[in-house]
């Protein structure tokens, strides 16, 4: 579907992407500017994309890091601050990105936010903070890419955060997976919608990652259980077959794989990368 930007071995190893050809392929990261989300950022800058590196406007100085960074290695970047969990902001991002970068390719719709808390103990509020940025977030980003893409005329990818707990749920994190469950329910519905416009939907479904996020569970879970910092961590590790946590780079493979014209004839699927924690 899309052309591979050839990639040139440079002298610099400062100079990690791409300047030999023009850029063909675009992509927006939601959540793009730390942890998994800046992982895909910058591998997708390396595969050749200019890339709109969207995240809070709290997190704006972390946004301008990542573009920084990527421009410095010789890719293409824009840095655009947007809550997903507002449509209009989102669709304010897509047609920014257009503006600043060309049309779009492929929509990352990996914001997300997790809570350590008993489904005896959520509340309302818990539950709907929740849902809309891991589910209505997901829809957003979703809807507007898409209507982006049909208007082009051109093919396109959408691809979402899921998580191992769509799969399988862990104690204090029943809220966070029933939300995971309804991304991968999500990509399965927009594929099956979207697939006339030759545009795929997948999610991926990383597992015990090594980010700031995975750093709360940790020390939620260990007050629910009692334990030190690190020791709901390495329970978890010890359940792992390769015998180590993931780190971001890990998962932005597989979201390299997913965002590219290898994976054209592939839809409706979430992908685990957990290292072996869930057999499915």
């Amino acid at each position: 579907m899309f052309r591979r930007a050839t990639t040139t071995v440079l002298s610099s190893p400062a100079r990690l992407f791409s300047t030999s050809a023009p850029v063909r392929r675009t992509a927006i990261v939601t959540g793009g500017s730390r942890g998994i989300g800046k992982a895909v950022s910058l591998r997708l800058a390396r595969d050749g994309y200019a890339v709109t590196v969207n995240d809070v406007p709290a997190n704006q100085s972390l946004i301008d890091e990542t573009v920084t960074e990527i421009k410095n290695q010789g890719g293409r970047a824009y840095g655009h601050a947007a809550d997903v969990t507002s449509p209009e902001a989102v669709d304010d991002l897509v047609r920014a990105s257009v503006t600043e970068l060309g049309p779009l390719s492929t929509m990352i719709a990996n914001a997300g936010i997790c809570q350590v808390k008993s489904l005896l103990d959520v509340t309302p509020a818990d539950f709907e903070r929740l849902l809309a940025v891991n589910v209505g977030g997901v829809h957003n980003c979703f809807r507007a890419a898409a209507r982006q893409m049909i208007e082009q005329g051109s093919p396109g990818k959408l691809i979402a955060a899921a998580s191992v707990a769509a799969f399988r749920p862990f104690p204090g994190l029943g809220h966070y997976s029933t939300t995971k469950w309804a991304v991968r329910g999500m990509c399965h519905a927009w594929a099956t919608e979207l697939a006339q416009h030759k545009i795929t939907v997948n999610a991926y479904a990383p597992g015990v990652v090594g980010t700031a996020m995975w750093d709360l569970i940790d020390e939620g879970i260990a007050q629910r259980m009692g334990l030190k910092k690190g020791e709901a961590f390495e329970g978890m590790r010890r359940n792992i077959m390769l015998g180590r946590m993931s780190v971001p780079e890990d998962v932005a493979k597989l979201v390299g794989f997913l965002a590219s014209e290898d994976a054209d004839y592939i839809t409706a699927q979430t992908y685990i990368v957990d290292g072996g924690i869930q057999i499915s």
